[in-house]
């Protein structure tokens, strides 16, 4: 493998403070929102994950792209960050399963990303500042060209992005022997839920975003699965009126990330934009039901309000954040309906909360 060759770049935050560094991926300009990811290994699985269109992701450990890349990895059929910072980026990788660099998959997908700066200061930053759109170049440094540049970059708060991820086009997997029909209403859906619903005798039909109610019940399923996905749940309004007609359906309906707040939406209970997210793959969650504790994958920067869940006559407090106490999971009362902050998927990440999964089928069971 050739040695690859570097630029200077450059990355602006909205607030006018400059970090320096040497480019990675395609050379070019590129904005959106500033986030970070704590963890530690999983990198392809993150920079496809749908729910991260429209952000740059910072991630916080060492060393990207040393374990190259491979098609069996991907949460979906495109690369979906903005961009990536990061401390040093590696232009050659050592498992011999790999089939390219990190570098050639960034080049091939268009991202532009900057590396060689202090990402522990970057991220000790914004944790103190909050959430900021930023910009990275590495094809002009001149400041005054690049902030007229990000002013166009829209802020994520009111912004839609469900209809930039979400499939166009219903489709169907079917394992054999499937015992159970959900209708999957996709607002940037990862493939490995797909995945565990399928492995769990669940025939899926996959309906775009904002497909009405009526058409997804004319299929006659069991059951209803709401997607993780990007942007401002308070902006998917599609999506909360498709919600609210499955609730009268009264059929089991699980919810996962924006899956989760739009249920919270359909029975109007607000979210709000946090400070900063949580994203990474070591995040507490608590199980009030069980009383038992999950080490929970997570990537989301809009959170339910706790404040009007109290004594809320139609939905219970299920899981909290044990870092913060934020929400992370609701039920309905007297309904089949529940719904999980967090990523139970796991991928990247722990498996403590893939009992989740069972939970739906269970329902589906019992009210087939």
């Amino acid at each position: 493998m050739k040695k690859q060759t570097t630029t200077d770049a450059i990355l602006l935050l909205e607030d006018g403070t400059v970090f320096n560094g040497k480019s990675l991926g395609l050379i070019g300009t590129t904005g959106g929102e500033l986030c970070f990811n704590t963890g530690m290994t999983g990198y392809q699985e993150i920079f496809t994950d749908p729910s991260y269109y429209g952000q740059i992701v910072i991630t916080t450990v060492s060393h990207v792209g040393n374990y190259g890349v491979q098609p069996q990895e991907v949460e979906s059929d495109n690369i979906q960050i903005k961009g990536l910072v990061c401390k040093d980026f590696s232009h050659f990788f050592s498992r011999n399963t790999a089939e390219g660099s990190l570098q050639e998959y960034f080049e091939k997908a268009g991202i532009v990303g900057i590396c060689e700066i202090d990402t522990r200061a970057l991220v000790r930053y914004i944790r103190d500042k909050g959430a900021m759109n930023a910009i990275i170049s590495s094809d002009t440094t001149d400041i005054e060209v690049l902030k007229e540049k990000l002013s166009a970059v829209p802020n994520m708060e009111g912004l839609e992005l469900s209809s930039h991820v979400s499939t166009t086009e219903n489709y169907e997997m079917k394992p054999e022997n499937a015992k159970y029909r959900v209708a999957v209403l996709d607002l940037g859906i990862k493939k490995n839920i797909i995945n565990n619903l399928v492995s769990r005798g669940c025939e899926i039909k996959v309906f775009p975003y904002n497909t009405p109610f009526d058409e997804m019940e004319k299929w006659n399923p069991d059951g209803y699965f709401i997607s993780n996905g990007p942007g401002d749940p308070a902006a998917t309004t599609e999506a909360v009126l498709s919600v609210k007609r499955m609730l009268q359906d009264e059929k089991p309906l699980f919810g996962i990330c924006l899956g989760h707040q739009v249920l919270a939406q359909a029975n109007d209970i607000p979210t709000y934009k946090m400070h900063n997210g949580h994203r990474g793959l070591n995040h507490p969650v608590k199980n009030l039901i069980t009383g038992r504790c999950e080490v929970t994958s997570q990537n989301h920067g809009f959170v339910v309000d706790g404040e009007a869940l109290k004594n809320h006559p139609l939905v219970e407090v299920t899981h909290i954040n044990l870092n913060d106490n934020t929400i992370e999971g609701i039920r309905m009362k007297g309904k089949p309906a529940f719904s999980v902050q967090y990523h139970p998927e796991s991928s990247p990440g722990p498996h403590d909360s893939e009992y989740l999964f069972d939970d739906f089928v269970e329902l589906l069971k019992q009210n087939k």
